[in-house]
């Protein structure tokens, strides 16, 4: 083996190389790969997005009333705050975005920002409002 230069000499190389597998996006025909932060999703970061933007809009149909039980109200901000973290560490990872999925995921931002703002209006126009006591 041989010794690497690094601190009390606690690493060493190994004789295999280390292949980093991509791990492939998981939508039928796509050729991209699921990046760091997407790999549990299995989906590149096109696909996120589009993915991403078709949960806002079914959620944000789902509480234009102001119908949604709390529970529910739960699960849609704690979609919003994992998306929008996965969102964030790709963004922010280093990976070579092109200005398309810059604006992309910029506009997928805004739409996690914008379901935000619609739950939080709906549960104020619900003679519930956000405590589910009535007024």
């Amino acid at each position: 083996m041989q010794m690497l230069d690094f601190p009390a000499g606690q690493c060493y190389e190994s004789g295999y190389q280390n292949f980093i597998m991509a791990i492939s996006c998981k939508s039928p025909g796509c050729k991209m790969s699921a990046p760091a932060a997407l790999e549990q999703d299995r989906l590149c970061v096109l696909h996120f997005t589009l993915l991403l933007e078709q949960g806002c809009g079914e959620m944000r149909r789902e509480t234009a009333l102001g119908n949604a039980a709390q529970e529910r109200q739960r699960e849609i901000i704690r979609f919003i705050s994992e998306n929008g973290e996965k969102l964030a560490r790709v963004s922010t990872s280093g990976l070579h975005l092109t200005d398309d999925l810059k604006a992309r995921i910029l506009s997928t931002f805004l739409t996690l920002m914008n379901l935000r703002e619609n739950l939080d209006r709906a549960a104020m126009r619900s003679p519930f409002g956000r405590s589910g006591m009535p007024h």
